[in-house]
């Protein structure tokens, strides 16, 4: 059986509702996690280790600014002092966020709000 013009535009329809559903879901809950993660973070708390060249450290770096996260960064290209730090904990790449002291490899707003959740 083909399907008729009708169908395959109410399918398309369809689709495109149900990604943009999941798009305004996915942004809500991103906010809600964003503001969570600010209420959370004390100026000191966050320091991001990262490169110039890194497309995940540009897009934490947004994310932060968006949610009015307070953190503070160095670049390993620019600072001795950063790359030192960044040899210091002999992490495999950028960005390392240190949270607390505490490095974590890669930028995951849910695993970043986890850590500020904890006692220091």
């Amino acid at each position: 059986m083909k399907p008729t013009g009708r169908a395959l535009l109410a399918f398309v329809v369809f689709v495109l509702a149900m990604s943009a559903g999941s798009q305004w879901w996915a942004g809500r809950r991103d906010g809600a996690l964003g503001a969570e993660v600010a209420r959370l973070a004390r100026p000191g708390d966050i320091r991001m280790i990262a490169s110039d060249s890194c497309v995940i450290c540009l897009r934490a770096r947004h994310w932060f600014d968006d949610n009015r996260i307070a953190f503070s960064e160095c670049s390993v290209e620019r600072d001795a002092q950063c790359r030192a730090d960044f040899e210091a904990l002999s992490a495999p790449g950028t960005p390392v966020i240190l949270v607390r002291g505490r490095p974590q490899l890669g930028f995951d707003p849910q695993r970043l709000r986890a850590a500020l959740d904890r006692p220091a």
